[in-house]
């Protein structure tokens, strides 16, 4: 096994950085997280691979500053594989490419059926990678050498894998599809904040009650906080289940509450005063949350578009079918061609007139790319104009 060292100040990664500009090509970038560990998102670990340079492994926290880093890539295409898990990562560090090249997302495009790193690795090049370290605590240190290999080998082969894909790519004709692909994955903004995250609470629709729900809002702020505070997964202090069985026990005091079987985690006793003190508060709460969140504009279910707005429904069923076989003659997953939210919303509320013009600039409104449009529009515009008909004769049969 190969011995590897992290690199944990910011001299040492000056100096790897200027190996790294004198490198050739694109430059392979992965993240190392401790998603389901600590309440942040941020990086534990950084590699980084170019021909002629070799293979480097960063240690965030330590270094702190990524200038140097920044400076000797930043002008080159960075190769990622499934990159918006990273991006975000990565800009926290101060790290921005200018363009990239995502190995997940070109393989979807050209219709692999495995688009897992490993996998691709394995369908492109023929080598099998060990994903035995995927789900690691990234934040122990030290980092034990058989997790280094791991995450070594992670961008060791995504050069030889982006070159595969590219050779792909231009065969199928969809160079393009990747680069607008590719482009709209780099200048998305986030997404923004909900509005009652604490209703994601696992079990909530369990809860009964306004009061019942204003305490478990009470309960998963405070762990919200606290998880903040110590940078610890929430879940890992007390989880939803946990919440949700001191909501639905009524603890008459905090003794009660200790008392609760089923209130368990490694901070359910240690931090009893705060979620005692919760509970207290959304017992106190004026401003009480509706039974149900608000829905906003969100659609209601297609299940219910047959009652609701039978023509949207005969709409979507038509313009499903037909993207669904125009990514299939173009060898892609349906998602990837035109996202399902996306036709559901032109099907709901489609333009005044049906054409492929009007449908089309509609989906590129809603955020569609200019190749998905064209690949796209005139199938559901003739796919609306048959649905109308079908309707039509639908409901003359019927009278």
């Amino acid at each position: 096994m190969a011995e590897y060292d992290v690199i944990d100040d910011v001299a040492e990664a000056s100096r790897a950085a200027e190996i790294i500009a004198a490198g050739t090509g694109p430059v392979a970038v992965d993240v190392e997280r401790a998603s389901g560990f600590r309440y942040s998102q941020r990086a534990y670990l950084i590699q980084v691979y170019r021909r002629g340079a070799g293979t480097f492994l960063f240690d965030p926290p330590p270094i702190g500053d990524f200038t140097a880093l920044q400076q000797a890539i930043g002008d080159q295409e960075w190769v990622l594989h499934a990159a918006s898990q990273d991006l975000p990562s990565l800009r926290d560090e101060g790290l921005v490419p200018p363009r990239i090249f995502d190995t997940e997302l070109a393989s979807r495009l050209l219709g692999h059926a495995r688009v897992g790193l490993a996998a691709v690795v394995e369908d492109t090049l023929g080598i099998t990678l060990a994903k035995a370290h995927s789900a690691a605590d990234w934040s122990t240190r030290p980092l034990p050498q058989s997790w280094l290999e791991y995450a070594a080998l992670d961008v060791a082969h995504l050069i030889d894998v982006r070159d595969a894909l590219v050779a792909e790519l231009e065969e199928q004709d969809k160079t393009g599809f990747a680069a607008e692909e590719f482009h709209a994955v780099l200048t998305r903004e986030p997404k923004p904040a909900r509005e009652e995250p604490w209703r994601r609470l696992s079990g909530l629709h369990t809860v009964r009650g306004r009061r019942s729900l204003a305490i478990a809002r009470a309960l998963w702020n405070a762990r919200e906080d606290y998880a903040r505070e110590q940078d610890v997964a929430p879940g890992r202090l007390v989880p939803d289940r946990s919440l949700v069985a001191a909501v639905i026990a009524d603890p008459a005091s905090k003794q009660a509450l200790a008392a609760v079987k089923d209130f368990t985690g490694r901070a359910s006793r240690s931090q009893i005063d705060r979620w005692w003190g919760a509970i207290e508060a959304g017992r106190a709460e004026t401003a009480l949350p509706l039974e149900r969140a608000s829905s906003g504009d969100t659609l209601p279910p297609p299940r219910a578009w047959v009652d609701r707005n039978p023509e949207a429904a005969a709409r979507l069923k038509a313009g499903r079918a037909g993207v669904e076989a125009r990514a299939e003659e173009l060898g892609m997953p349906t998602e990837n061609l035109l996202t399902p939210e996306l036709l559901r919303r032109v099907a709901w509320a489609p333009p005044a007139e049906i054409d492929a013009a009007s449908v089309g600039s509609a989906l590129a409104g809603l955020g569609a790319r200019a190749w998905q449009v064209e690949e796209t529009a005139q199938v559901i515009a003739d796919a609306f104009v048959d649905s109308v008909q079908e309707v039509s004769s639908a409901s003359e049969a019927a009278s």
